[in-house]
C-alpha cells in the first residue's frame, strides 16, 4: 500500500480473475477508488444505485472515447481510478492481453500530476466468484479457508505502455504468491490434512489394477514412517523405485519421518551421487531389483549404504500396527500425526534433493524446500483448472523433477486421482492404462512423444479420454507435435522449466472463447513454451550486463518466482552464479536464450 501516493492522480491497473476484484482492491487501497465498469453491468437496475454511490465510471464499446475522456478528467482532478486492462474476467487464471485504452485515458489527463500503479490480485481464482472449474472451487485438499492478497507495485510513468505494465503486473505476482507461500504448511502436513478430509476418494491406481484410497495410502504411510525414522541415520534418504504405490508410499513416509527425499535412477546410480546428497540408506524393493538388468541394481553402488527393502518393512507392519494407524488417522488431527512422526513443521527446510540433468556439465544436487515445492504444486494446479473427472497419468520417475513434483506429489497433495505405470518409455503400456482407467492429464518429457507415434499398436482411441497432453523436459520438435495431432487429434501443450525451478516455470493451456462477448482468452501459442505461471515471471536480459531487453529481442532467460530452489548442495560458487539478485528479487539464470512477445509468451531460441 505504500506504493499508492497520498495525493495526485493514480491509475490502478491489474489482473482480473473474479467478479469481486473491485471490492478487494477498494478494501486494500488507502484512498477512495473509482472503478471503470462495463455499461452492461452498470445499467442493471438492482446494481445501479450502489454503483452510482461508489462512483463507478461506465464504459461501452460505442462510447469508449467519451468514457476515456471522463477517466482522464477524474485523474486530472487528483482521484484514484482503477481499470482492468484485460477487459474481461480471466477464464483460465492467466493474464490476458492488456488493451491499450488506458494509455489514451492517461494521456487525457494532460499535464496533471499522475502515476500508474500496477497491482496483482491473488487468491480469487478458484473462488466461487471466478470462472475456475467447480472442482478447484471445492477441492477438499485446500480446506475451507482462502487467503486473498493484493500486491501494489512501484509507481510507473503515465506514458507507460500496455506491454511494460503487463510485465510489471506479472512480476508483482511473485510478491503476492510469496505472501501466500508463507502460509503454506510442510508437504506431509498438507497431504495428511487433505487425506483426512476425503479419505474415501481414490488416491492411486497402478496400471496393474492395484488401487488405494486416500485413507488406505495414509495408513500405509503411517506404518512405514516410524520404521524409516528409526532405520535411517542421515537427514537424506535415497529412494530407488519406479512410479507406483511403492514410490508414492516411500516418498510420503520419508517426508513424514522428517527426512529429505533423494529419488535416484537405478540405471545411473553411483557412489558420487550418494555422497554428494548425504545418503547413507537406500529404500528400494526386492521386486524392482529383480526386474533390473544385472549391474544396474541399487546394490551395485553405494557399498557403504544400508539398503531397506519395502517388502521387509511391510512384513513388520502387522495387523496391530495397521489398526493403530487407522485409529490415529481417524482420531488425531494432522498436526499431531506430523509431530508424532518427526516430520518437518518448518516449510523452509529442504524437502527434496534432485539431481539436475547436467545441462551445465556434471549433474548438480538441487535443494528444494517444502515451501517451494508446495507453491509450485499450487501454481500448476491453478493452471490445470482440474475437473471432477480428471485423472493424472504418472509414468515419469520421481528421480526427475518433473516426475517428483507434477506426477507424484501434485496429485497426492492436491487430491487428484493418480494413475501410474512403471515404465515411461513403454508407450503402449501407458496408452492401455489411459484407456482402461480414463486418464485425462498426461505429462511426458518431449523425448517420449515419438514412442507413441512409432508404435502402430498405440491406437488413437486409447488416448480418447485425455483432456490435456503436456510436454516438458526438453525442446518439443514441431514435426513431432504435428504428427501427434494428426494421429491422436490431441494438441500437445508445451511447458518449460528447470530442476532449479521445482521444475515448472511456464506452460501453454487451452484457449477459451467467451460466447457472451466473443473474446478469445489466449492460453496457447504454437512454438512457444507458454506464459509464466502465476507467481512466476521471465526477464529477457543482455547476457553480460543483465539489462532488460524489449519484447521480440533474444537474450538470456531469467526466471523469477516463488518456486526457486534453495541452492546447490555444498556448492556456493555455482549457487551464486545461478541465483542473481536484481531489483531486490531473486532470479535464476537458466542459461537458455529466447524472447518474449507482447503478450508474455516465451519462445526459446535454437541452441
Amino acid at each position: 500500500m505504500e506504493h499508492v501516493p497520498r495525493s495526485g492522480g493514480v491509475l490502478l491497473l491489474g489482473n482480473h480473475v473474479s467478479w469481486i476484484d473491485w471490492a478487494v482492491v477498494a478494501m486494500a487501497s488507502p484512498r477512495p477508488v473509482r472503478f471503470v465498469m462495463a455499461r452492461g453491468i452498470y445499467e442493471r437496475w438492482y446494481l445501479r444505485w450502489f454503483l452510482d454511490f461508489v462512483g463507478v465510471i461506465p464504459i461501452a464499446p460505442g462510447r469508449a472515447q467519451q468514457s476515456l475522456r471522463d477517466i482522464g478528467a477524474h485523474l486530472a482532478s487528483g482521484e484514484v481510478v482503477c481499470l482492468f486492462p484485460e477487459g474481461a474476467i480471466s477464464r483460465h487464471g492467466q493474464l490476458n492481453e492488456f488493451k491499450r485504452g488506458f494509455e489514451r485515458a492517461a494521456a487525457n489527463a494532460g499535464e496533471a500530476e499522475l502515476v500508474i500503479v500496477p497491482f496483482y490480485l491473488r487468491g480469487l481464482w478458484g473462488s466461487q466468484f471466478s470462472y475456475a472449474a467447480q472442482t478447484l472451487k471445492t477441492r477438499p485438499a485446500r480446506g475451507p479457508r482462502r487467503t486473498i492478497g493484493v500486491a501494489f507495485g512501484p509507481p510507473m510513468a503515465p506514458t507507460s505502455n500496455a506491454t511494460s505494465v503487463k510485465q510489471a503486473v506479472a512480476e508483482l505476482s511473485i510478491v503476492a504468491w510469496e505472501a501466500h507461500a508463507a502460509t503454506l504448511p510442510s508437504l506431509p502436513l498438507g497431504w495428511l490434512t487433505g487425506a483426512r478430509r476425503d479419505g474415501g476418494a481414490i488416491a492411486l491406481v497402478e496400471s496393474t489394477g492395484t488401487r488405494l484410497t486416500r485413507s488406505a495410502l495414509a495408513c500405509r504411510v503411517l506404518t512405514l514412517a516410524p520404521q524409516i525414522r528409526r532405520r535411517v541415520r542421515s537427514r537424506a534418504v535415497g529412494i530407488v523405485l519406479p512410479p507406483g504405490v511403492d514410490s508414492a508410499s516411500a516418498n510420503l513416509a520419508a517426508l513424514l519421518a522428517g527426512r529429505t527425499v533423494v529419488n535416484l535412477d537405478a540405471t545411473t546410480l553411483d557412489d558420487d551421487l550418494l555422497r554428494r546428497a548425504g545418503v547413507d540408506t537406500l529404500i528400494t524393493s526386492r521386486r524392482y531389483r529383480a526386474g533390473i538388468a544385472p549391474g544396474n541394481t541399487a546394490s551395485s553402488a553405494g557399498g557403504a549404504c544400508e539398503t531397506l527393502l519395502l517388502e521387509d518393512l511391510e512384513a513388520r507392519r502387522g495387523r496391530a500396527r495397521r489398526a493403530c494407524a487407522w485409529l490415529m488417522l481417524r482420531l488425531l488431527p494432522a498436526t499431531w500425526l506430523v509431530r508424532l512422526n518427526g516430520a518437518d513443521r518448518d516449510a523452509d527446510r529442504t524437502a527434496a534433493i534432485v539431481f539436475s540433468r547436467g545441462r551445465r556439465g556434471t549433474p548438480k544436487a538441487v535443494r528444494l524446500s517444502h515451501r517451494s515445492v508446495y507453491a509450485n504444486l499450487r501454481q500448476i494446479t491453478d493452471m490445470l483448472n482440474p475437473t471432477e473427472h480428471d485423472v493424472v497419468v504418472g509414468c515419469l520417475p520421481a528421480s526427475h523433477a518433473f516426475g517428483l513434483t507434477v506426477t507424484t506429489l501434485l496429485p497426492l497433495v492436491e487430491g487428484l486421482p493418480l494413475l501410474t505405470h512403471p515404465a515411461p518409455e513403454d508407450a503402449l503400456g501407458v496408452a492401455r492404462a489411459v484407456y482402461r482407467y480414463d486418464g485425462t492429464l498426461l505429462f511426458l518429457t518431449s523425448g517420449l512423444l515419438p514412442g507413441y507415434l512409432d508404435d502402430a499398436r498405440v491406437q488413437p482411441l486409447m488416448l480418447e479420454s485425455l483432456r490435456l497432453v503436456i510436454a516438458g523436459g526438453g525442446r518439443l520438435d514441431a514435426a513431432v507435435r504435428e504428427s501427434f495431432v494428426r494421429k491422436f487429434r490431441k494438441t500437445v501443450y508445451e511447458g518449460y522449466g528447470t530442476t532449479e525451478t521445482t521444475p515448472v516455470a511456464s506452460v501453454n493451456v487451452p484457449d477459451y472463447l467467451d460466447g457472451q462477448n466473443w473474446k478469445l482468452h489466449a492460453g496457447h501459442k504454437e512454438g512457444t513454451v507458454g506464459m509464466p505461471l502465476p507467481g512466476s515471471s521471465f526477464r529477457i536480459v543482455d547476457a553480460l550486463t543483465h539489462a532488460a531487453l524489449p519484447p521480440g529481442q533474444d537474450g538470456l532467460v531469467l526466471i523469477g518466482g516463488v518456486q526457486l530452489m534453495q541452492g546447490y548442495v555444498d556448492d556456493v560458487a555455482s549457487t551464486t552464479a545461478a541465483l542473481l539478485e536484481i531489483d531486490g528479487r531473486r532470479w535464476f539464470n537458466s542459461g537458455d536464450h529466447g524472447h518474449l512477445d507482447d503478450d508474455g509468451f516465451l519462445t526459446l531460441a535454437a541452441p
